[in-house]
């Protein structure tokens, strides 16, 4: 009987922590728009980091990438001038910002 439970309990805790990756995989999002720096472009950080702006209902909308700022890869191609990119990542909100972690990004030239 003990042995019956337990397997019951293993069995749930899997079911549970497939879900959550299941969970996970699900909230990532594929966005394209214009990859800006956060300091040299946009002004607002006083290291360089990265946004992207998305256009969303006629309207500019700012996702701010969780990422290494200027030690990123690409951070050469977008410091001073802007260009097209797709990022996929999780978007998360916080403190009234929309921010996009783990973002693989590829810059269109």
């Amino acid at each position: 009987m003990l042995r019956a439970v337990l397997a019951i309990i293993c069995m749930a805790g899997l079911l549970a922590v497939n879900q959550a990756w299941a969970d996970d995989k699900a909230e990532a999002k594929t966005l394209k728009g214009t990859l800006t720096c956060t300091k040299c472009a946009l002004k607002e950080t006083k290291a360089c980091g990265h946004a992207l702006i998305v256009k969303e209902d006629g309207k500019d909308v700012k996702y701010y990438l969780v990422d290494k700022g200027g030690r990123e890869p690409y951070h050469g191609q977008v410091c001073q001038e802007d260009k097209p990119a797709t990022v996929t990542g999780k978007v998360v909100k916080k403190d009234n910002k929309l921010y996009i972690e783990s973002p693989k990004v590829e810059v269109q030239k």
